[in-house]
């Protein structure tokens, strides 16, 4: 089992900042592994950690759990061409993995958007915004795998529930998506 710590801030629901590059990434509300698996040869999802974690203050404030309480926390990088695109980390209530949640227990390699988004009862929650500067435990998570790291990363989160129970997703764009098929 992997423990991962962290400590978060304040999110925005409008992403002021961003590059209109990016923007278009960052607002879409459809299924993210489906938009970049329409622009690259090849997808591919690589896990480094899934279970039992400590999770940001704010996210458990989100999922309703207490602060101290250990959350399922599943970390993903997001490839294409081989290129790392995403850094994915999406935690809920431990509880919920028997229930609601049971499907994303074990995803391994699969990506989760294939659940989220094929699944009728599925609801979203509006996207909230981040520019993640390196001092930000996401970004240095995201960023283990740049050669060269930017003064800042932009992240997005958003809240799925089914059956009532939440699942806090959250992504952080790397800079090679830019360079992904329009």
């Amino acid at each position: 089992m992997t423990i991962c710590t962290y400590n978060d801030t304040y999110w925005n629901s409008t992403a002021l900042g961003a590059g209109a590059d990016l923007f278009p990434w960052l607002r879409d509300h459809g299924s993210l592994t489906q938009r970049i698996q329409q622009r690259c040869e090849y997808f591919s999802v690589r896990k480094l950690c899934n279970g039992l974690a400590r999770i940001a203050r704010d996210e458990s404030a989100l999922l309703g759990i207490a602060p101290q309480q250990l959350a399922w926390s599943r970390e993903v990088f997001l490839y294409a061409d081989a290129h790392p695109v995403v850094f994915a980390h999406s935690t809920c209530a431990a509880k919920n993995l028997r229930g609601a949640w049971q499907a994303v227990r074990n995803l391994g390699n699969k990506p989760l958007g294939a659940v989220l988004f094929s699944h009728p009862q599925v609801m979203r929650q509006p996207l909230h915004y981040k520019a993640l500067h390196p001092h930000h435990p996401l970004y240095r998570r995201a960023a283990a795998v740049l050669p060269d790291t930017p003064d800042r990363l932009w992240a997005r989160r958003s809240l799925f529930y089914l059956h009532n129970e939440a699942l806090l997703v959250t992504e952080v764009f790397l800079p090679h998506i830019l360079l992904l098929k329009k």
